[in-house]
């Protein structure tokens, strides 16, 4: 079977009018269930994970064609580049690792074995390391990607999904499915400084430029926990559409994008910016979508 990857042109982070003009520019065909996609820092490509084709294509995003399809385990979920864009990680549900792919060639350079059930996986901003979090026992693995070889192990809440690194690379936020809750790792020492509950099944996880928020979508919740990063505790909730799955921060911090998996639909929520007790609100805005969707970073 052959699946689809749709390319969005959009001018996210200046408003509604501007996110008005958002408009597919192209369908492209992939492998079997595309199931997250990570694009490279200089823009040229997008790496994306076909979970039941054991495969992840590769688009040139110049002519949105796929340049060339790379087998990689079982059930492929996540993937995530290198700041320097050199590799790519990937998550194999089904084997238990990590294929690590070199981006010039596009070739597995290794596979890493990780815990039981990969899905997430975050690359901290120095490239340095990978989290990668073990839906099915309950950890994340840290991959030091020098060696590609797993440093150590964190236990961490009940079937965590998403990850992701604030931009100082100073913390790793990991929602925690069945333990509706999302874990704080200390980078430095990795070991969880705190335990945040939040709604129902959350899934996804994103943090702002500026570190000081994380948007947590609860799949089973229809909403957005909004986690205050300083107070490390929920500032607020917000409504969005059915079956929150993804979640993504535009690299200007005004909007986050969330694709609601249940309803096709891909909800924006403005992201107020405050100076003190001064707050400006960039408005809101909801938009239709296709399925789960994708990080800008």
């Amino acid at each position: 079977m052959t699946a689809a990857f749709t390319m969005v042109l959009g001018m996210a982070g200046m408003g509604a009018a501007a996110a008005a003009a958002d408009s597919v520019i192209a369908t492209v065909p992939v492998g079997d269930s595309p199931s997250w996609v990570a694009v490279t820092p200089d823009g040229s490509h997008a790496y994306v994970t076909n979970a039941l084709g054991d495969s992840v294509s590769v688009i040139e995003t110049t002519g949105n064609t796929v340049a060339t399809t790379v087998p990689v385990g079982g059930f492929p979920v996540g993937v995530a580049v290198t700041p320097d864009g050199s590799r790519a990680y990937v998550t194999n549900f089904d084997g238990g690792s990590v294929s690590v792919i070199e981006t010039t060639g596009n070739t597995v350079a290794t596979t890493v074995p990780v815990g039981d059930g990969p899905r997430g996986v975050a690359v901290t901003p120095d490239g340095s390391r990978a989290y990668v979090t073990n839906s099915r026992d309950n950890s994340v693995s840290v991959i030091e990607t020098t060696g590609n070889t797993v440093a150590t192990t964190i236990p961490v809440g009940e079937s965590p999904r998403g990850v992701a690194v604030t931009r100082d690379g100073s913390r790793a936020y990991v929602a925690n499915g069945v333990g509706r809750s999302v874990s704080v790792i200390e980078t430095t020492g990795n070991t969880v400084a705190t335990t945040v509950p939040v709604g129902n099944y959350p899934t996804g996880v994103a943090i702002t430029p500026d570190g000081s928020r994380a948007y947590v979508t609860n799949f089973g919740g229809g909403s957005v926990s909004v986690i205050d990063t300083a107070g490390k505790t929920v500032a607020t909730t917000v409504p969005v559409g059915n079956g929150p799955f993804a979640v993504a921060v535009t690299p200007d911090g005004s909007h986050a994008y969330v694709a609601n998996f249940d309803d096709d639909t891909v909800s924006a929520i403005a992201i107020d910016r405050c100076t003190g007790s001064l707050c400006f609100d960039f408005g809101s805005l909801t938009g239709s979508g296709s399925g789960p969707g994708s990080a800008f970073s």
